[in-house]
């Protein structure tokens, strides 16, 4: 039978204990393990006391517990985190899983982990601080392993009036960016930028035929002269028809019409 003989704090950590026991083996005094305060208090640990096979391994394994436990409420310490978050971090500690389950019921039960609380919170803070559409936030909480039914009920926290506002302001920046595009082309990029921030199409849509925000005669008449006169560069060695042929291909694949690509070409033979 093992006998405690010595319990020590840990210089480097004061919560922690090194306990020594004699095995009856000879050797005298060794050290045999070492365990967190609470597990101290909670097997009354103390010198003289005698400890069988099954002591030792129930020991380990609630000083397991409690190191996963501790981890778990320092990587919580710097921000809200989810089930799934808690659980891929203690993986990646190499917890094994029944240490895990403990931790997560524990944490659960203390209210230190709280899906629905999480979810609410990580909505609100991606919609007022970010330029992400609902459907990229609905796709961060699935990868961090939100349920769908509580998914669905936080994202109300992204009302469809905000929705449109941001789309809004991003299509506003991105139409200054773009001045030197045609309409047409303007438009599909723009469909995808919002498509990739997580608008839906009723949103796009809605932004896109809001007065002002598409491009005006004016707009359009300046882009194709850019436009113009970059494939002019290009193409000015060429002579006639060909030379024609080229610009009108040039304009047309970057989304303009024949008639606006006709009334370039006729202002620039009356200014030659």
């Amino acid at each position: 039978m093992a006998i405690i003989t010595k319990i020590t704090t840990q210089q480097k950590n004061q919560d922690r204990f090194n306990v020594f026991i004699d095995y009856g083996n000879g050797k005298g005094e060794e050290f045999a393990f070492s365990v967190d305060s609470e597990v101290l208090i909670k097997f009354q640990l103390k010198k003289g006391m005698e400890l069988d096979d099954f002591s030792f391994l129930e020991i380990q394994y609630q000083d397991d517990i409690r190191k996963a436990y501790n981890l778990a409420v320092n990587y919580l310490a710097r921000r809200m985190r989810s089930k799934k978050e808690i659980e891929d971090y203690l993986v990646q500690k190499e917890v094994d899983e029944p240490v895990i389950n403990e931790v997560i019921h524990k944490l659960t039960e203390q209210r230190y982990i709280n899906d629905q609380e999480y979810a609410v919170a990580f909505v609100r803070t991606q919609a007022n601080t970010t330029d992400k559409g609902p459907n990229v936030v609905k796709m961060e909480l699935k990868e961090k392993g939100i349920p769908d039914g509580i998914l669905l009920e936080a994202l109300d926290e992204f009302p469809f009036k905000q929705q449109i506002e941001k789309a809004g302001k991003i299509t506003e920046k991105f139409y200054q960016k773009n001045a030197k595009e045609s309409s047409k082309i303007k438009k599909q990029k723009l469909e995808q930028l919002l498509l990739r921030k997580g608008y839906s199409y009723e949103v796009i849509n809605i932004v896109e035929n809001e007065p002002g925000e598409l491009a005006q005669d004016d707009d359009e008449i300046e882009a194709v002269r850019f436009q113009g006169e970059k494939a002019h560069r290009k193409y000015a060695h060429l002579d006639g028809y060909e030379y024609q042929q080229k610009i009108k291909q040039a304009l047309y694949r970057k989304g303009f019409s024949m008639d606006l690509i006709e009334r370039f070409l006729k202002e620039k033979e009356e200014n030659e």
